[in-house]
C-alpha cells in the first residue's frame, strides 16, 4: 500500500477526525442534555419573606403574574409547587408584608396570581419571585417588565431536585 506525502492539510484533517470521533475512532451517539435548571438571579431575594401566605390575590389586583414550573432534566410540569411573588406596586413597596403572597401551580405546572400594578423601583419595573420548598433547590427570580405600563409579566421556573 502506498501513502502520499504528509502535508499540513492531511495532519489537520487527521487531528480534526480524532477530535470529533475520539481517540477510539468510534462516533458516540448524540445525547440530549435535557432541560437545564433555572439559576437564581442576582437581587432576586431582596425583601424575601419566608413563609408568605398563600393568597387568592395580592391587594386590589389588576396586574397578572404568570408562569410555569417544570422539573430539570425531563421538563415535566410540576403541580402543587409554591411560588412566592412580591413587588413594588401602586399599593405598597416590595418590603411591605401586604405586598407579598404565594400561590400553587396547577396540574399543568402553571401559576397565576393577580396583584396591583407593578411600578418602577430604582428605575426598573420588576417583580420578585421565589420557589422555596424543600423538594427542589431554591430559586429566586427578578424579571424586568418590557414596559412600565404592561399589565402582565411571566416568569418560568425549571427546578433541580435536591
Amino acid at each position: 500500500m502506498t501513502f502520499g506525502p504528509i502535508t499540513r492539510r492531511s495532519v489537520l484533517a487527521a487531528g480534526g477526525a480524532t477530535f470529533v470521533t475520539g481517540a477510539s475512532g468510534l462516533l458516540a451517539p448524540a445525547q440530549a442534555q435535557g432541560v437545564a435548571p433555572t439559576p437564581s438571579m442576582r437581587g432576586g431575594s431582596n425583601n424575601y419573606r419566608p413563609g408568605a401566605p398563600i393568597v387568592e390575590r395580592i391587594g386590589g389586583g389588576g396586574f397578572w403574574m404568570t408562569g410555569t414550573v417544570r422539573r430539570a432534566g425531563d421538563g415535566a410540569p410540576l403541580a402543587g409547587q409554591r411560588i412566592q411573588v412580591w413587588a413594588h406596586t401602586t399599593e405598597g413597596h416590595e418590603r411591605d408584608p401586604h405586598s407579598h403572597g404565594a400561590t400553587l401551580t396547577d396540574a399543568n405546572g402553571a401559576y397565576r396570581l393577580e396583584m396591583p400594578q407593578i411600578v418602577g423601583s430604582f428605575g426598573q419595573a420588576h417583580a420578585h419571585l421565589a420557589y422555596d420548598s424543600p423538594e427542589f433547590e431554591t430559586v429566586f427570580l427578578r424579571p424586568l417588565m418590557d414596559h412600565p405600563s404592561d399589565t402582565t409579566l411571566s416568569a418560568d421556573f425549571v427546578l433541580q431536585p435536591v
